[in-house]
């Protein structure tokens, strides 16, 4: 083998941070160390992995896709010194990630069943948006995450848990004053301006724009919170309308008392919870039971919405 994995590690920190003092730092080494190891990894692998600049490191087309590689590598060998270490002390480990519309909510209920049911199960929990966690699955640095399906890929495997459907979220005031009753209201009668949403990069914002029948151009459409806990409070002040999934609604209206919730007429609009893993994942004896897991507990919460929240208060 022509390179190592210390090298690897040096030229991910390298692209993360574009900079090598700052990868150094990263690193725990001195920048002349590192740019040993990246000269190193630039002759084992026959040509410049960056481009070096005053202020920048830009990757060359063979850095790209040697960093891609390097993630699945590194990705690995983190998982077996994770085993390792959890075998030689009698302990498994799990890394699961979630999207940041799913995680305040699943996870209390999900961890508490997973750690009561297993023990020595030790549960690593990463939120970040579906990118994100797509990109640290298929790198291992994740084992399974949760979020709204389709994901996409023939190199994953999806397992729908789940119907979280979508309320309309806003003031009172707000929802009184619109044009068409709690029994005709449909998404799509919803205009750009009254429309509040996450801001981009959330798959919860492409999906509240695809039921509204509208598109990021949309003139007015205030896509600018950060989180739900930020937009249920703007919109219980009579700021705008919102769509609140389910799994939300309980722990959002609890915290905003001003925050009054719409049922949508049939069919209500709704996204698919799931839990995703890499292919090869897919008959490992853990899956089966986290994916029961984060069922039962999804199921309980969207259940109790329903039982509460049947047409406008």
């Amino acid at each position: 083998m022509k390179f190592t994995l210390r090298q690897l590690q040096y030229f991910k920190a390298l692209a993360d941070h574009r900079n090598f003092g700052r990868a150094a730092r990263a690193c725990h080494v001195s920048q002349p160390a590192l740019s040993v190891q990246i000269r190193a990894l630039e002759e084992a692998m026959g040509g410049r992995l960056a481009e070096r600049h005053a202020r920048d490191v830009v990757l060359t087309p063979l850095g790209r896709d040697v960093l891609a590689v390097a993630q699945e590598v590194l990705g690995a060998a983190d998982r077996l010194d994770r085993l390792a270490r959890d075998r030689s002390g009698g302990r498994r480990s799990l890394s699961l990630g979630l999207i940041p519309t799913m995680a305040p909510y699943l996870l209390p209920g999900v961890l508490a069943a997973l750690c009561g049911s297993d023990l020595s199960l030790r549960v690593r929990v990463r939120e970040a948006r579906t990118e994100r966690l797509l990109e640290a699955l298929r790198a291992g640095e994740v084992d399974a995450a949760v979020l709204a399906l389709p994901a996409g890929g023939t190199d994953l495997a999806e397992f729908p848990l789940f119907e979280d459907r979508f309320l309309l979220a806003g003031s009172r005031e707000r929802l009184a004053a619109l044009a068409a009753g709690p029994e005709t209201l449909r998404p799509t009668d919803l205009k750009p301006a009254q429309l509040m949403l996450l801001e981009d990069g959330h798959c919860l914002t492409d999906q509240a724009l695809e039921v509204c029948g509208q598109d990021r151009s949309g003139a007015g459409i205030n896509m600018g919170a950060s989180s739900l806990a930020t937009l249920s409070r703007l919109v219980a002040e009579g700021f705008g309308l919102t769509l609140m999934p389910e799994l939300a609604a309980r722990s959002e209206s609890r915290g905003v008392a001003g925050m009054t919730l719409l049922r949508f007429p049939a069919p209500e609009p709704f996204r698919t919870v799931g839990l995703v893993l890499r292919a090869s994942s897919r008959g490992e004896d853990w899956a089966g039971g986290l994916a029961q897991a984060i069922r039962v507990v999804g199921e309980e919460i969207v259940r109790d919405c329903r039982e509460r929240i049947t047409d406008l208060p």
